[in-house]
């Protein structure tokens, strides 16, 4: 007898815990599935479950610590400009716990500042960074300083500055050490003048080419010029080329003609005309070149009937048409002409 109960024992010792963790994986199961729509479709969000795992694929992702659910979005940082130290700069050199050996100073026109024990150092080119670590190295290689902890602060970044030189309101260097581009930097410098051409130069440190950027009359239109502004940069806004249309005409003009060409009617219909008193017979082009002033004598009204082409103007030209002698009263002259050609106003054309 007791040995049949020992075998009892013995079993029941064996199968017990096998039938109650099949229990508790039927019990789990029902509770899962009740928490469930019954019969989920596509119309109403099925696309938004999750896919079914395979038991090993779920031991994978329990494993590695990765749910069935989207990737999140990584959105990587700008890269932040590196600022290196040049000519000019003042910077503030301090030691902690050695207040001794605070100072500033500026980098001379060799690239190197004076400080205090340890003589010139060479800063040129370094980020403070790594003009810190320099100083360190010196302090304790000379030992002045067991362990130094060097800070560098930029108090005036010269070298970092953006040069705006030519046809702007307020040429002169302006601070860049942030992310700038050149729309920005033009609108310091207070906007283009009104003879300001469209045609840009922009020098880059260490390049010996300049980079030409053409931009619109409008900027608004088009702001594929506005290109990003390195520090050291220089921007060069050049004159833009002016006709000039003098004489009996109805308005005495500098035509700008940046972008684009202007022949002599055109010249003519935007200066107003020629006035009932002009010679038109007389008319010519005075050109600069190499040998001097040349003339070139115009055939106007054989232009305005199409019988001879219309020349097209080159810059700095002048377009002088006379007054008819015989058409005005006495004492009115090449001279006179020139002389109220003077206060011509600067108009801006986009042909």
């Amino acid at each position: 007898m007791d040995s049949l109960l020992r075998a009892i024992g013995s079993y029941f010792s064996r199968s017990v815990p096998t039938w109650m963790l099949a229990l508790e994986v039927l019990l789990a199961s029902l509770g899962a599935s009740a928490q469930q729509p019954a019969n989920p479709s596509p119309a109403s969000g099925a696309a938004d479950w999750p896919a079914a795992q395979t038991p090993a694929q779920a031991a994978a992702n329990a494993s590695t610590g990765t749910a069935n659910t989207p990737a999140a979005k990584i959105t990587e940082a700008a890269p932040v400009p590196i600022v290196k130290l040049g000519l000019g700069d003042l910077i503030e050199v301090s030691v902690y716990n050695v207040p001794e050996l605070a100072s500033k100073a500026r980098v001379s026109n060799a690239g190197d500042v004076y400080l205090p024990l340890i003589d010139y150092v060479h800063v040129e080119g370094l980020t403070p960074e790594e003009a810190q670590t320099l100083i360190e190295k010196r302090l304790a290689d000379g030992g002045f300083v067991r362990n130094p902890h060097v800070a560098i602060f930029v108090d005036e970044a010269a070298s970092q500055g953006v040069t705006v030189i030519g046809e702007v309101q307020r040429p002169g260097i302006y601070p860049d050490i942030a992310d700038h581009r050149l729309y920005e930097i033009i609108s310091e410098a207070g906007g283009f003048s009104p003879t300001a051409s469209r045609k840009l130069a922009i020098l880059r440190r260490n390049q010996t080419e300049p980079i030409h950027v053409q931009l619109p009359r409008n900027l608004a239109d088009d702001t594929s010029g506005n290109v990003e502004i390195m520090p050291g940069d220089t921007i060069t806004v050049p004159r833009a080329p002016v006709v000039y249309v003098v004489g009996d005409v109805g308005r005495p003009s500098g035509l700008i003609v940046d972008n684009g060409q202007l022949t002599v009617l055109q010249a003519l219909a935007l200066a107003g005309g020629t006035n009932h008193t002009a010679k038109l017979g007389g008319a010519r082009i005075l050109r600069k070149g190499p040998n001097g002033m040349t003339q070139t004598p115009l055939q106007i009204k054989k232009m305005l009937e199409a019988k001879v082409p219309d020349i097209t103007l080159q810059a700095d030209d002048i377009l002088f048409v006379p007054v008819s002698g015989a058409r005005v009263l006495a004492g009115r002259s090449f001279e006179a002409a020139m002389t109220v050609a003077t206060a011509a106003s600067i108009y801006t054309v986009v042909p």
